[in-house]
């Protein structure tokens, strides 16, 4: 553990818990630790996922209250991009990053989730977006709010602040999958299992193109994949796939367990 951030090694996965009971609130040192950790890990070619939670009863209810109080305006700004640096590396990652929820995950705690790719949550999970009803606008990775939900109720969750249940974050597609509380890893080792029964290097490239895809209009993504689709035959995954499928056996791809 360093810095409030535990990350344990299982292979190919890293699973990454914020760690600074009870609600895991972020501050300066936490958010410097999960940028480093992220920045580290998208240097290992070896890592094929990743999973970010939280230890104990929450995720993350989001930032130390007691550190936004007495800030001014460069303060501030100094602050929130640290935040945005930190949770950027883990929305660019080169590799899926899957966010395990359970409980609180409010305010800067649901931009770091919003910027996984993937979000399974506990039934007692709450989402939410607060801090208006903090005097400050949410801001940052909150942006990516409206591509899952819709402008119009992420605009509901911006200018209410209250928090939406794990139930309805799943009807409205802020969550993948909603689980009890108990089957929570469970849940997350298959979704896990099933990504790394992809091509490693094709995964790496899918990633890519999901968060070019976010910035691009529609004719310069569909270049981005024509160009992601020649690159993937740089590799022997296309041959081995296709092989595979042909056979009627599972693929052997290299690096995949």
């Amino acid at each position: 553990m360093t810095a409030g951030l535990d990350v344990e090694r299982e292979g190919s996965v890293v699973w990454c818990a914020l760690a600074r009971p009870p609600l895991n609130l972020l501050e300066p040192r936490l958010i410097r630790t999960l940028r480093a950790t992220f920045e580290a890990l998208a240097r290992d070619p070896s890592v094929r996922v990743a999973v970010l939670t939280g230890a104990g009863r929450a995720f993350t209810a989001g930032m130390d209250v007691r550190v936004l109080r007495d800030l001014d305006p460069p303060r501030a700004k100094r602050l929130i991009t640290a935040l945005h640096r930190a949770i950027e590396a883990v929305h660019h990652a080169p590799f899926p990053v899957i966010a395990a929820v359970r409980g609180p995950c409010l305010g800067a705690g649901l931009e770091l989730a919003l910027a996984c790719d993937l979000r399974v949550a506990t039934e007692d999970a709450r989402l939410g977006l607060p801090e208006v009803r903090l005097g400050l606008p949410s801001v940052v990775e909150a942006a990516l709010l409206p591509l899952l939900v819709g402008p119009g109720r992420a605009a509901e969750m911006l200018f209410s602040g209250e928090p939406v249940s794990a139930a309805r974050a799943l009807e409205w597609g802020l969550v993948n999958r909603v689980v009890a509380g108990a089957a929570l890893r469970e849940a997350v080792e298959e979704l896990v299992a099933r990504i790394l029964a992809g091509g490693p290097a094709a995964i790496r490239l899918q990633k890519e193109l999901v968060i070019a895809w976010r910035s691009a209009d529609l004719r310069t993504a569909i270049d981005y994949g024509i160009n992601a689709f020649a690159a993937a035959y740089a590799t022997g995954e296309p041959r081995e796939g296709a092989a595979a499928f042909l056979e009627k056996r599972p693929p052997r791809f290299e690096g995949a367990p």
